[in-house]
């Protein structure tokens, strides 16, 4: 997953229209998953369930099954096989699903990276790769407000967000044949693909926003909190002030699309505290929702109603969201997650058909659906603790593994996804795997939330065991990761080595998104693993000709940057790839040039991702977010463990997808680059 919250450069979603209102319970918690046998299908179809767990590492899962902690994984690898997954490159989540779901590499998708940028505007509007939102054109204005009408003859365009991912997901090849396909929370498909022939449905996941339009913004609210409310990474933090034990509070919804100015709809609600109760009543439209000191409401149903003209009904939109309060006491704290779209009701397309997740909402009550569910920004910015940010991650995990139960109960035959997050975003924030200093917490400390990773391996251990007892004698099943984990102690700014070694001026500069002097800049870094050149005819201020001066740069830049060393020596750079030599198809418009491939224990600094410099190259990671994957692929392989012959010695994500199909009795279309894992 993401190694750079991409949520501040997105464009917030315009919600128009009226939502049903619909009161449905929170969803049920569980320990784990706990199946039974008894519940296996008695169709005849042919059944292919596939477990994607985002950034499970084959180092460690091969050590574990070696100790005797994973005996599940180890029945199935003796039934089939386990093997390292080859990841995508870089291996980024978003690139590595899409390499997944065409079953062929970037060029053929085209995401290259979690940020792109259009070369026509200079990099002043990143974005996130996998799904872009197009401004609206045109408008009817009335007082404040503007009125796009897309009918004749006004002809508007309300603002869309567009699925950037291309070619052909394989799913549709089932699609055409007949066969039933169900993925929950699968990534890089938001908004979901259409089924032509109705035989797919889809809940989508990673890249699914919040209401706000953002990845996850949550809101904190603090009696030491600012005296204006603050915008950072991820969150919104706002005081707590009490007058007598009543405070008023504001909470930011999403914008009213309606308004010239497009603004946030804003709802009031009051904090009610109780000192000696060391808890808080939380009065929000008509809800009461009483809390103690490290409690956590269920999820709650919120109304943000989209004014318009005084002619115009009030249209509805709805989200949910959960308060916990942090601390009582001496400095109140209070925590809303980010308010996620509404299931049983939703505002934007989240699942093909668009029913389905209301149908899932019908049976289970209400759930998370951004792409982030765990919520690591308020961990990296303070608000949670490391004890906080677990609890949070296993309420994430739980109703996963009850969604996973409806999934099953649900499943007859055809092909069956089903996604869990916690390995990656729960590695991001405590995996350490090393007597290496940790970059926040204490040699102890480290070694306690490490502990908790491998305790999370021996829990999805648990539920793959399951799984395989109900159907591992009539269904194929592959558990697969994108890409596994390393530790990320040190990061490098590839701006500020460009700088340094004169592709990018002035000396002075902070930003390629204000203050970078074009006119003499040869290339510059864009995203976790991308570097651009400044190309004449491509980028809207290019000077770097085609022809021999472009070869002769991406080789000398190639050679210097692989040559780059660590003030201990250490080398930084495992490999700088060619994006003209290692991408082939039709979507490479939007590609890098050379893609940075780090060694085990580096990643592009923070500040780089968007374009910002520091006055040092290479600096220590201050962050709590202490591994990554963005790295040289070979660093970083995903796994693949299967009930079936594994013939293949060296898979690779794009041959899952010929495998599914020849599993199913389709031949390879010709836009696979893959090829099965089960012919030698």
């Amino acid at each position: 997953m993401s190694a750079q919250n991409p949520g501040h450069i997105a464009r917030r979603s315009m919600l128009k229209g009226t939502a049903a209102a619909a009161v449905v319970t929170g969803i049920g918690a569980a320990a784990y998953w706990v199946g039974g046998v008894g519940r296996v299908s008695r169709s005849v179809g042919k059944k292919v369930i596939i477990i994607g767990i985002d950034g499970m590492d084959p180092r460690l899962t091969s050590s574990m099954m070696k100790e005797g902690l994973l005996p599940n994984f180890s029945k199935m690898s003796a039934a089939g096989g386990f093997r390292k997954l080859g990841t995508s490159t870089p291996p980024q989540s978003p690139v590595a699903w899409a390499n997944f779901i065409n079953g062929a590499g970037p060029g053929s998708h085209g995401i290259f990276d979690f940020i792109h940028r259009h070369p026509h505007d200079q990099c002043q509007h990143p974005f996130y790769s996998a799904a872009e939102t197009i401004p609206g054109q045109g408008g009817w204005d009335v007082g404040d407000h503007r009125l796009q009408l897309d009918f004749w003859p006004f002809l508007h365009k309300p603002p869309e967000t567009l699925l950037r991912r291309q070619g052909t997901p394989f799913w549709d090849y089932l699609d055409a044949a007949g066969i039933p396909s169900t993925f929950y929370d699968l990534p890089a498909n938001y908004p979901p693909s259409p089924s032509k022939y109705g035989n797919h449905r889809c809940i989508s996941g990673m890249g699914t926003t919040d209401m706000l339009g953002s990845y996850g913004t949550y809101q904190s609210y603090s009696e030491n909190g600012p005296q204006s409310p603050v915008r950072q990474t991820g969150g919104i933090e706002s005081r707590l002030r009490f007058i007598g034990d009543t405070a008023k509070c504001k909470l930011t919804g999403p914008e009213n699309g309606l308004l010239k100015t497009p603004a946030p709809i804003v709802i009031e609600f009051q904090v009610h505290r109780d000192r000696a109760a060391n808890g808080v009543v939380v009065e929000i439209q008509g809800q009461k929702i009483l809390l103690q000191e490290g409690q956590w409401s269920p999820w709650t149903k919120l109304d943000f109603p989209v004014t318009g003209p005084s002619f115009a009904p009030t249209g509805h939109v709805s989200g949910i969201c959960r308060f916990y309060l942090i601390t009582a006491g001496s400095n109140y704290r209070l925590y809303v997650s980010p308010i996620n779209i509404d299931p049983s009701a939703p505002a934007l397309p989240i699942s093909e058909p668009k029913e389905f997740v209301q149908d899932v909402s019908n049976d289970l009550g209400l759930f998370y659906t951004t792409g982030f569910q765990e919520d690591y920004s308020a961990l990296k910015n303070g608000v949670f603790h490391d004890e906080d940010y677990l609890r949070q991650a296993g309420f994430v995990l739980e109703e996963r593994l009850t969604l996973l139960e409806y999934a099953i109960r649900n499943y007859e035959d055809g092909l069956l996804f089903f996604y869990f997050s916690s390995s990656d975003l729960q590695s991001h924030m405590f995996w350490w795997d090393s007597d290496d200093k940790h970059p926040t917490r204490t040699a102890p400390e480290a070694q306690k939330f490490y502990a908790h990773i491998r305790s999370l391996y021996q829990k999805l251990d648990t539920v793959i065991g399951e799984l395989n007892d109900r159907y591992g004698g009539h269904a194929t099943i592959m558990i697969m990761s994108d890409h596994g984990f390393a530790n990320f102690g040190r990061q490098f700014n590839l701006n500020s080595w460009l700088r340094d070694n004169g592709y990018l001026n002035p000396q002075e500069c902070t930003s390629i998104m204000s203050d970078v002097n074009w006119s003499t800049t040869r290339a510059y870094g864009l995203g976790i693993n991308g570097l651009y050149l400044n190309l004449k005819g491509r980028e809207r201020d290019g000077i770097v000709e085609q022809g021999e001066e472009r070869e002769n740069l991406l080789n000398e830049l190639v050679m210097r940057l692989t040559a780059v060393k660590d003030v201990d020596g250490k080398s930084v750079i495992r490999g700088v790839y060619r994006a003209d030599q290692i991408y082939a198809g039709d979507a490479t418009a939007l590609a890098p040039d050379l893609i940075i491939g780090y060694r085990r224990g580096y990643r592009a600094s923070w500040q780089t991702c968007l374009g910002n410099l520091t006055p040092e190259v290479l600096l220590d990671n201050d962050s709590v977010w202490s591994a990554d994957h963005c790295a040289d692929a070979l660093e970083v392989p995903g796994l693949l463990c299967c009930n079936q012959i594994i013939r293949s010695d060296n898979p690779s994500l794009i041959d899952l997808a010929p495998s599914i199909l020849e599993d199913f009795g389709l031949q390879k279309p010709l836009a696979m680059t893959g090829r099965s894992i089960f012919t030698a």
